[in-house]
């Protein structure tokens, strides 16, 4: 990692009902996983959201092209209605890393993930290995655990729609008390390109090492809670 590079991730924001609902689920979550003696790390509900394409460290000076790269790859894209529901476990609940909450009929947003994989690629990105699981991440544990009794008297529950129209290109800061998110760019479905003045026009293909910055320092975990590398996931 250097100085002048930032962790990044493309994401979608959620409806204000549906961080609300996936919260009061956490509450629960937390008063289980106590009385059960597991240790649950949860994510602050400001940061719930729905990952769709992990860059890892990236130069700063290739964001532009990130974001014009993005644009592009969303430009009339449909207005989507998703819905959170059900809980599951990364990687399984009986071998738990991550407890996430699942996305009902997720195939619009799995065409989504295969335009901005489509565009990382092109400008550079390595293709991301893992199939698309669309979750969001509610906690984290710092060692495999089982969570099945403390998630499956929740699992079915359902927490409510959102519609998504952009995407959010995100920087993700590690803080001590959990990691602070913070969006660079948006790019709306229905948003009109940028002019030539404001970014790029022509689509760059970026060295590999400049767009993902140094490649030896490989991420061990992407911000979705989702580990990289070979991953069974299960609910």
């Amino acid at each position: 990692m250097t100085a002048t590079s930032k962790r990044l991730f493309v994401g979608a924001q959620l409806s204000i009902n549906t961080v609300n609902a996936l919260a009061g689920a956490a509450e629960t979550l937390a008063r289980r996983a106590r009385d059960a003696r597991v240790e649950l790390r949860f994510v602050a509900p400001a940061n719930y959201h729905l990952t769709l394409r992990f860059l890892g460290q990236t130069r700063a000076e290739t964001i532009p092209a990130v974001c014009d790269a993005l644009d592009r790859a969303v430009l009339g894209t449909p207005v989507m209605k998703i819905r959170t529901t059900r809980l599951g476990a990364f990687s399984s609940l009986d071998k738990a890393r991550v407890v996430w909450a699942g996305v009902e009929e997720p195939g619009p947003l799995a065409i989504l993930a295969k335009k901005i994989e489509d565009a990382c690629v092109g400008i550079g990105f390595a293709p991301e290995p893992r199939p698309f699981h669309a979750h969001v991440t509610l906690a984290r544990l710092r060692e495999a655990r089982p969570v099945r009794e403390v998630v499956l008297p929740l699992a079915e529950q359902m927490f409510g729609d959102t519609r998504i129209d952009a995407i959010s290109l995100f920087e993700s800061e590690t803080k001590s008390p959990g990691p602070l998110y913070r969006e660079l760019h948006r790019s709306s479905f229905d948003r009109p390109l940028r002019t030539a003045s404001e970014c790029q026009t022509e689509p760059v293909h970026l060295d590999a090492r400049t767009a993902s910055g140094e490649l030896s320092d490989v991420d061990s975990d992407s911000d979705d809670g989702w580990p990289r590398g070979p991953s069974r996931t299960s609910g």
